[in-house]
């Protein structure tokens, strides 16, 4: 049985992930669905992107039932976002002393999260970064990740999501 999800354009022109027989309302960046996404440009990445680690709020939400790598953030956890540095597109540990996205937040969009294998075997300067699958935002949009609700999110994660495919979006 297949464990991958394809990013699709609903006929009403809405982004889902088609996962099985589930057709699953998401939110993406305002950006589009792009093939040459870089750094900023909202966009979410055209690719076949493998869920790499599972992170998720410890005191907000219980672990996610996966078999993937998973693991509790700490308010000290970030991902570097500067092309500049040799850490771009990877876990920090804050302070880090070079621009950053900071995981633990204040609100819940990143209680449960999945880095997505997007511009990281290695990573391009500027090819774009922190692209992850995670809880929407009062905005309806991301920049440029996946955004679904949780319990939709734990439903995919339980029937052994492992990637998600935009290159046909």
């Amino acid at each position: 049985m297949s464990s991958i999800a394809f990013l699709r354009r609903s006929s009403d022109g809405r982004s889902e992930l088609i996962f099985r027989q589930d057709r699953i309302p998401v939110a993406i960046g305002p950006g589009g669905v792009r093939a040459d996404k870089q750094e900023g440009d909202m966009a979410t990445p055209r690719a076949l992107m493998p869920l790499r680690r599972i992170y998720y709020r410890a005191d907000r939400v219980a672990r996610p039932e996966t078999f993937l790598p998973c693991e509790p953030l700490s308010p000290h956890d970030g991902w570097c976002d500067d092309p500049s540095d040799a850490r771009y597109n990877q876990a920090v540990t804050l302070p880090c002393g070079s621009r950053h996205e900071r995981l633990w937040r204040d609100d819940h969009a990143y209680d449960l999260i999945a880095v997505l294998g997007w511009n990281d075997d290695p990573a391009t300067p500027g090819r774009g970064s922190a692209i992850f699958m995670h809880l929407p935002t009062p905005g309806g949009s991301t920049e440029g990740c996946i955004a679904l609700p949780e319990a939709l999110w734990r439903s995919l994660l339980k029937g052994g999501l492992t990637a998600i495919d935009s290159r046909d979006s």
